[in-house]
């Protein structure tokens, strides 16, 4: 697939990104589509990350071992990374936590959330 112009790049990227539920990081986009798209380049990836954030397409989750790691999932949710295998969980709650409450009855209007857990995962800690 060569010849992509920059429009069918940014698309793919973005697709990639939105088609696993792994919370990747731009490394993990670049190889997953450098075989697909050979004249595609680490800063574009990176380049259209910022676009996609800038845009609210993508947000980004947490730093996992100096990566950015981002979710095209942009619904309220929290996350959970596991601190072993660095795998990043969705948490997915309609309840409104008690900090969230407190803070609407103190008359605070939350415009977004990021939650993010840290700690050993189910599967590494039963290894």
């Amino acid at each position: 697939m060569t010849g992509h112009n920059f429009s069918s790049k940014r698309e793919a990227i973005f697709k990639k990104i939105a088609s696993t539920k792994s919370h990747p990081s731009a490394k993990w986009v670049y190889e997953e589509l450098k075989d697909e798209i050979p004249n595609l380049s680490l800063g574009t990836v990176y380049r259209n990350i910022a676009l996609f954030k800038e845009q609210g397409r993508v947000i980004t989750v947490a730093n996992v071992n100096g990566e950015e790691r981002i979710d095209a999932d942009t619904s309220d949710h929290a996350h959970f990374v596991c601190e072993c295998c660095n795998s990043v969980y969705d948490l997915i709650s309609s309840e409104q936590s008690p900090l969230e409450k407190q803070l609407v009855q103190n008359g605070f209007e939350i415009k977004r959330k990021n939650v993010v857990f840290y700690g050993i995962c189910k599967k590494c800690s039963t290894n």
